[in-house]
């Protein structure tokens, strides 16, 4: 592997897994290098000024702490939000280039398939199913 260089990682995209979602709800998609700051402020105006009712949070790999982090904040400054979390595994495909390719050979390149850990958190201000997996009260 010292002679490739990742070129780039794609993400598998997957459908949201709760049901009945209205389809104006807003995803937050955390990834690693995402400002907890600039995120809070979106997820905030969405939840306060806009008046939705419901949010999603999601993120995988080493997002899942960051994605935790947020919701916590947001359960904290609104108050009586309902929880629902989802943990699942995503497939994340990553290419990577040979960087020493053979004289007068084609450009090889490596695919590899990575299955990572994911988490998907719905927030509501109406009341949710408490007999759904994951459900957790005000």
């Amino acid at each position: 592997m010292e002679n490739f260089r990742k070129v780039r990682t794609s993400e598998e995209e997957s459908p949201l897994p709760f049901p009945n979602l209205p389809p104006d709800v807003v995803e937050m998609k955390v990834k690693e290098g995402s400002k907890i700051r600039n995120l809070m402020n979106f997820a905030m105006a969405q939840m306060e000024l806009k008046g939705s009712r419901q949010i999603v949070f999601s993120g995988c790999g080493r997002a899942v702490t960051k994605t935790i982090t947020c919701v916590e904040i947001m359960k904290r400054k609104l108050g009586g939000l309902h929880q629902v979390t989802q943990v699942r595994y995503k497939t994340l495909l990553e290419v990577w280039e040979n960087q020493d390719p053979l004289p007068g050979a084609p450009a090889q390149n490596l695919t590899i398939h990575k299955n990572v850990p994911s988490i998907c958190i719905l927030l509501s201000r109406d009341p949710l199913d408490p007999n759904q997996t994951g459900y957790q009260p005000p």
